[in-house]
């Protein structure tokens, strides 16, 4: 009684006095408030997660004309640092026969600060044709720690230079991989696409000897300090590339599908929401909830690689599947892979539900094409390839 009546006593003072006073006053502390150097979250992190907001994100019943309109101008305003209207003033620098298309290396102003070069596929039916207009593709390459080719990952590389041949044998590597020995943009070239395949900063032409996943973060940290982001300038620079393809003479301004893998994959339903230049789009092997993602082991929590695709504070507002969502209601087809370890399957399947939700709202679930590939890993295989390519041909009447 006597040490109740002290305690008692000691918070009464304490509150006189203004301190904050706590019921348990034994020395115990969480000595350990992370769970590990390497993927480091703090052991709290379930609390921390269960504040994640997402005050913009789509709610069962929303107005989607409404909803849209406010979560695309908040992911323009995170993800865009300006309006970029230079001039791209593209010129053909190397030409390569490749049976019905010719690839084009070109150079253009992907933006104000940057001339870059670039890998241009146009099928040879457009010689000769005044006015012909052909559907296009613009390439989004993955991330996959190699930095020495980023556009050759998608688009066989030219093989004229010693340069060349080293990027042809790395990017033929990459290709039977993980995408059966095939390149998906000349893939698309073959059936008469136009295809457009850029670096993105960090990756092939863009990149620097030497630089690697621990570089990564120098460069993220330094763009902060800019103002910016790693994953802003890319998005902003996807949006220049699709904008370029899209006013190219020979395409057709209302087929314009995006196309990419993995980081690719993101960049692909994020550029598709963002962008009124592309009209569909295909993400393979990128898609979950924010939450679902942020468990222990995840390459999201692993900093390096995950600052190409992280925009500070977009958590407060939306969702992955929310951004991917503001694309609606243009075509969308995304493919995960059951056996891939990167996306958990509840969390893949918890965002596909809230883009099918948002489609229907749009009335254009028919649009919206989701599927785990049974015993898939982490690749775009041949037969998805041609599915998804059939997909598209669909959808744009082909």
């Amino acid at each position: 009684m006597k040490n109740f009546m002290e305690k008692l006593l000691c918070v009464f003072f304490a509150a006189s006095c203004g301190i904050v006073c706590f019921a348990d006053d034994s020395s115990e502390y969480q000595k350990t408030a992370l769970n590990s150097p390497d993927r480091t979250i703090p052991v709290f992190y379930e609390a921390l997660k269960a504040k994640m907001p997402f005050a913009l994100g789509w709610k069962d019943g929303s107005d989607p004309v409404a909803w849209k309109a406010s979560g695309l101008q908040k992911a323009r305003d995170l993800m865009i640092s300006y309006e970029d209207v230079t001039p791209f003033n593209m010129i053909v620098i190397d030409k390569e026969d490749r049976g019905t298309y010719i690839a084009e290396k070109i150079v253009y102003n992907v933006s104000a600060e940057s001339r870059t070069l670039a890998y241009l596929l146009v099928p040879k039916a457009a010689d000769g044709k005044e006015n012909a207009k052909f559907p296009a593709a613009l390439m989004l390459h993955d991330h996959g720690s190699n930095f020495a080719i980023g556009k050759e990952k998608m688009v066989k590389p030219f093989g004229n230079t010693d340069e060349d041949k080293a990027k042809l044998d790395n990017a033929t590597a990459w290709s039977q991989r993980f995408f059966t020995g095939t390149f998906p943009g000349d893939e698309l070239a073959k059936r008469g696409y136009v295809v457009l395949s850029v670096d993105a900063l960090g990756w092939g032409d863009r990149s620097v000897a030497g630089f690697k996943t621990d570089s990564q973060q120098a460069l993220a940290c330094n763009l902060f300090n800019m103002g910016t982001s790693f994953a802003s300038l890319i998005a902003q620079e996807d949006v220049r590339a699709a904008k370029f393809l899209a006013n190219l003479d020979i395409v057709d301004k209302k087929r314009v599908a995006c196309v990419g893998f993995s980081m690719g994959a993101f960049r692909s339903w994020q550029l598709a929401a963002l962008s009124d230049d592309i009209t569909a789009g295909i993400a393979v092997c990128w898609m979950g909830t924010m939450p679902g993602l942020m468990v222990p082991g995840n390459n999201q929590l692993k900093g390096q690689s995950a600052f190409s695709m992280l925009h500070p504070y977009i958590a407060r507002y939306l969702d992955y599947p929310d951004v991917a969502g503001l694309a609606a209601p243009k075509p969308m087809l995304f493919y995960n892979g059951e056996k891939d370890g990167l996306f958990p399957l509840t969390c893949v399947g918890e965002a596909y539900a809230k883009m099918h939700k948002i489609w229907a709202a749009n009335g254009a679930e028919d649009k919206l094409h989701t599927e785990i590939i049974p015993g898939g890993q982490h690749e775009f295989l041949a037969p998805q390839q041609k599915a998804a390519y059939d997909w598209l041909d669909a959808q744009f009447g082909l």
